[in-house]
């Protein structure tokens, strides 16, 4: 059982609160594969800690965790959308909080979807450095770079993001004709996360999806990424957003570590934020 699952997640399926699964697929990154590697590499790092967090006084053994492993992908974003359906439609339809390890950002629409179905008023908050709201990338619908504009436009409009620094002038149009909620990196450094958040706060009442690019960090904290943008994030922010909306979150994901371009420590900080997720949301839960 070593490092095959996640670390602590010991529950069988039915009496846990919150259900670990890995999505490894990367095939419309468009500059760094290897995200698909990731999942595994996420569940080898979770055994560099402790079961106890300081931070938010929690000890993950307080808490059911079922580790699902790796979910059956294809060779196309398309039927691996369908398939993942499947299972995402399955764990919140049986009460539980997804918990997707990425592979690519284009895999969150299927968990959100499911989500969307149970709360309808669901909101939808993004940490990343890209926009993701093209129509289409490199002639594909569902590329990683859309994942955005499909939540907004199929899912919800209750959508936040931040740590935003990259996209085409169309995009920051987009963004400014529809009034978008959009924090940028730069407004997190001026205003501080704590800030931008209670911007929002009020506006994503609710249950919410939460969805980490772990692009959204800086590339001096996380460089293994599929594709890093300088001046972003630290993992504290992160921290901070996890645990500003810990209580109303109703699923989560980490995508879009590449692990081959360091020598783990991305993963390792992936790994912290997921522990810090079920830590956050468990201890709100009390």
């Amino acid at each position: 059982m070593h490092k095959k699952l996640f670390a602590d997640a010991n529950s069988d399926y039915g009496k846990a609160r919150y259900v670990i699964c890995g999505a490894p697929f990367d095939a419309t990154s468009s500059f760094r594969l290897g995200s698909k590697f990731a999942p595994d590499e996420m569940r080898v790092a979770s055994y560099n800690f402790e079961t106890y967090s300081f931070f938010f006084d929690f000890d993950l053994d307080e808490t059911d965790i079922h580790d699902a492993g790796n979910l059956e992908v294809a060779d196309n974003i398309d039927e691996t959308l369908t398939k993942l359906s499947i299972p995402a439609n399955k764990f919140v339809e049986d009460g539980k909080i997804p918990i997707m390890l990425g592979g690519e950002h284009s895999l969150s629409y299927p968990f959100v979807e499911a989500c969307k179905k149970k709360y309808p008023g669901l909101g939808f908050v993004v940490l990343d450095a890209h926009m993701d709201l093209r129509e289409e990338f490199h002639g594909e619908k569902n590329s990683h770079a859309c994942i955005s504009r499909h939540v907004l436009h199929d899912l919800t409009k209750k959508y936040v993001s931040i740590g935003i620094r990259s996209g085409t002038r169309e995009e920051y149009d987009y963004v400014r004709e529809n009034k978008i909620r959009m924090f940028s990196s730069d407004d997190v450094f001026s205003m501080g996360i704590e800030k931008v958040v209670s911007e929002f706060r009020d506006y994503i009442k609710g249950p919410v999806y939460l969805s980490i690019d772990m692009d959204a960090i800086d590339p001096a904290y996380a460089p293994a990424l599929g594709t890093p943008e300088p001046y972003g994030l630290t993992p504290r922010d992160v921290r901070t957003v996890i645990s500003c909306l810990a209580p109303d979150i109703v699923g989560f994901d980490l995508v879009e570590i590449a692990p081959a371009y360091d020598s783990g420590g991305t993963a390792v900080l992936g790994a912290k934020l997921v522990r810090d997720f079920i830590a956050a949301n468990a201890k709100a839960s009390l």
